[in-house]
């Protein structure tokens, strides 16, 4: 892998923590981004280090750490604007913002879904990244004084030989499934529960998640998941950081240059292997009141939230079939241009997580709700989950499809939106279909 004439396409930009009264303590340096000629791998390179992100042609992969800026999730959008500042570093004049998104320092994150609880970004040493139009970049943190040149030659022998290392191990043998709830427990208390709540006018909606664990006898190597879930998922957000791996069909927010975009999901069908009846499916879905309606919820509220950062910002007239290989879901592409100074895409992160696709509506009421029902803590399960780089561009998915690796035991989740015409058992029968997603990238046959 060689980078090209080392022509710098970012200017340095020194890193700092957040003000707070104990916070983490990113290393000084600054960062270089160099042009790379070679085609490489970046999924590959994500896989094998920890940390990726891939959508749409757009990848980040990230190997090591020059340190961690903590985002005060519930001080909102002041918390996020500072932990942009830290990432930016002090003094880091507008004019020196790279030359395109994902250059220079960078930072991935996996957040947890209770808003009310901090998360970190994690700033990677050494960043791989492609476009999907050609052009591939090298950005390495490093000390002050070392020159272009000998931070990309040290970081290219790094990955080097990271690549280099065989990609084989010891995968599982025995793997033993469990629910953390019975699953008629989960329906006939929980979510038969709820729904008479909501009949009763407590609330709209309430999304609900079911746990389960998977406990192997040797632990399961991210870069597997990553290899089957990219080969069945390949439209979908890619992301892998601190063990949470997944491929999110969702689309939070993305924000480039002034650009924001949005493709909620709500509204869920079960697939068939019968091609006529999974087209009936499709077609019922797209024609379903209960659905339309819950989804009608998200784009509103959505639209709702956006406004006040956007001179202009609309969604698609009509939710389009968005057909994934264990789902069908209703999806509405939003677009808006942000108002000048354009907020940063953590700042309306932080505007828009939780949407009442995976929280619910009233935001308060249902969060309470699920706290006190579901007993089960998420993590990072449908949190927010992407990159964001010093200009304030980024992108978010809902962190779906996905689990927390932790040696030999995993946790993974799924969730159905709860409306007044629910019906517990076609709830079950969702996480079921959702599930599979996951354990099919865990399972070894």
């Amino acid at each position: 892998m060689a980078p090209s004439t080392l022509e710098a396409v970012s200017e340095p930009a020194k890193l700092t923590a957040t003000a707070d009264d104990n916070p983490p303590q990113p290393p000084h340096g600054h960062a270089v981004t160099v042009r790379l000629d070679d085609d490489v791998s970046t999924v590959a390179i994500g896989a094998r280090a920890g940390l990726l992100w891939s959508h749409g042609g757009f990848t980040l992969a990230g190997v090591g750490e020059a340190g961690r800026i903590r985002v005060d999730r519930p001080g909102g959008h002041g918390r996020a604007a500072e932990a942009l500042g830290a990432l930016v570093g002090p003094g880091h004049e507008s004019a020196a913002t790279p030359d395109w998104p994902g250059t220079g320092p960078v930072a991935l994150a996996a957040l947890p879904f209770d808003p009310k609880r901090s998360g970190e970004l994690v700033v990677p040493r050494i960043v791989v990244g492609s476009d999907g139009q050609g052009r591939r970049w090298l950005t390495v943190i490093g000390p002050q004084d070392a020159s272009p040149a000998d931070l990309a030659a040290s970081a290219k022998a790094e990955i080097d030989g990271l690549m280099a290392e065989p990609a084989t191990g010891d995968e599982p043998t025995t793997f033993d499934l469990a629910s953390v709830l019975p699953p008629e427990v989960w329906r006939d208390e929980i979510v038969a529960g709820v729904t008479a709540r909501i009949r009763d006018g407590e609330l709209t909606k309430a999304v609900l998640a079911r746990e389960l664990v998977l406990k192997t006898d040797v632990a399961i190597r991210p870069q597997s998941v990553i290899d089957r879930l990219h080969a069945v998922f390949p439209t979908a957000a890619l992301f892998l950081v601190d063990g949470f791996v997944g491929a999110s069909p969702e689309l939070l927010v993305s924000r480039l240059g002034d650009v924001v975009r949005a493709h909620p999901l709500a509204g869920t069908a079960s697939r068939s292997s019968d091609p006529a009846l999974d087209q009936r499916q499709a077609a019922s879905l797209l024609g379903s009141k209960k659905d339309r309606w819950e989804h009608r919820i998200t784009i509103d509220w959505l639209l709702d939230n956006l406004l006040p950062f956007c001179s202009y910002v609309d969604a698609e007239p009509e939710p389009s079939i968005v057909t994934l290989a264990n789902v069908h879901h209703l999806g509405t592409l939003v677009e808006g241009r942000l108002s000048g100074p354009a907020s940063s895409v953590l700042e309306l992160v932080a505007a828009l997580h939780p949407t009442p696709a995976v929280g619910g509506m009233p935001q308060a009421d249902a969060l309470a709700l699920i706290g006190a029902v579901e007993q089960a803590e998420r993590g990072r399960y449908a949190g927010p989950v992407g990159w964001v780089d010093s200009g304030g561009n980024g992108a978010f998915a809902v962190g779906l499809r996905s689990a927390q690796l932790g040696g030999l035991e995993t946790r993974l989740f799924a969730g159905v939106g709860v409306v007044a015409d629910s019906d517990p058992s076609a709830e079950l029968a969702e996480t079921r279909a959702k599930f599979r997603a996951m354990l099919g990238a865990l399972i070894v046959p």
